[in-house]
């Protein structure tokens, strides 16, 4: 009998089609997320599960899959499932790094870039047919070329904003974890604290992953610490920023602007006060949205799930300790 694999929405078809013929699939044909009461309903006789960030993959999910093998994520970030737990019940997790390193870095430096120039706010006035003249002091936004750039998180997304920097001459902070001289000395960084960074950079662009260390990290404090001429740009995760205390933030002049491809919540109501603020873009999480990117992470998460479908070890997997005897038998 073919394993029995719940997908929880429409993949690239890539995708779909290493697992067509080897898998018993049951696809959420959906463009919104599956609801919960069907997940839980679909899991119970499945053998992998096939899903995206904004699935919860909790205990109680686990419980109602007895037969469940393998998790593969359609994703870096896995902060949406409770990693211990799968490791706890021998379920490796699969993610897809690397995939969408370079096109999340296009994209910071497209919001970046749109936020210096007010480029939208521009886009919105011609739109409304306001634009009668040219005006010297018309839309003034800021200068990237020559300016202090600020990186929070030097992963490989951070690296890559990183190396595209040098073509604006800017000055490259970073702060991480861990120092990374390896990488300072590649691309020209200098390793400071968190508030020096934040006291000194033009432009704030955050790429930690969302952990309970890093759950609005970009607060009140931190945003207070911020020059009144900065950008704030968010590819990273929604709760890594307050968004009550963006909201003062912009809306008091503490910072210049800000440009974020993920919120919390996520999606933002249409009524919530960052979407009335002229100083602020909010893209719909596009960070990895371009196809060919798109198309390699279903590919990558499907030769995940076949993987750990044929007891073997997920090309990319995120709790490699499963697989140890000691794990799997505690």
């Amino acid at each position: 009998m073919k394993p029995s694999v719940l997908v929880t929405r429409r993949i690239p078809q890539p995708g779909l089609d290493l697992l067509i013929g080897q898998c018993d699939l049951d696809v959420w044909d959906s463009d919104v997320p599956i609801p919960r009461e069907v997940l839980l309903q679909r899991i119970a006789d499945k053998d992998g599960l096939l899903c995206l960030l904004t699935d919860r993959i909790d205990d109680e999910l686990l419980d109602a899959a007895p037969r469940l093998r393998v998790v593969s994520q359609v994703a870096v970030g896995v902060d949406n499932i409770n990693v211990p737990a799968c490791t706890r019940r021998g379920i490796p997790v699969g993610h897809t790094p690397g995939a969408l390193t370079e096109t999340t870095a296009d994209l910071t430096w497209a919001l970046l870039l749109a936020a210096a120039r007010r480029l939208v706010e521009g886009v919105d006035y011609v739109r409304a047919g306001r634009w009668v003249t040219w005006d010297p002091n018309q839309f003034l936004g800021l200068d990237v070329y020559g300016a202090t750039l600020g990186i929070v998180g030097f992963g490989r997304i951070g690296q890559a904003v990183a190396r595209r920097a040098h073509g604006f001459n800017t000055r490259i902070l970073y702060h991480s974890r861990q120092r990374k001289p390896d990488a300072e000395q590649a691309l020209g960084a200098s390793y400071v604290a968190l508030d020096t960074l934040l006291a000194e950079a033009d432009f704030v662009t955050l790429h930690v992953s969302l952990t309970p260390e890093t759950y609005h990290l970009i607060g009140r404090d931190a945003l207070r610490k911020m020059k009144g001429t900065a950008v704030l740009v968010n590819v990273a995760r929604g709760g890594v920023v307050d968004p009550d205390a963006l909201v003062e933030a912009l809306r008091n002049g503490w910072i210049a602007y800000a440009a974020l491809d993920v919120t919390e919540p996520e999606p933002l109501p249409a009524d919530h006060p960052l979407l009335s603020l002229p100083n602020c873009i909010v893209v719909p999480h596009i960070g990895s949205a371009s196809v060919a990117t798109r198309t390699k992470m279903a590919i990558m998460a499907a030769e995940n799930l076949l993987a750990g479908l044929a007891g073997q070890r997920l090309p990319h997997c995120v709790n490699p300790e499963v697989y140890s005897a000691a794990t799997r038998s505690s």
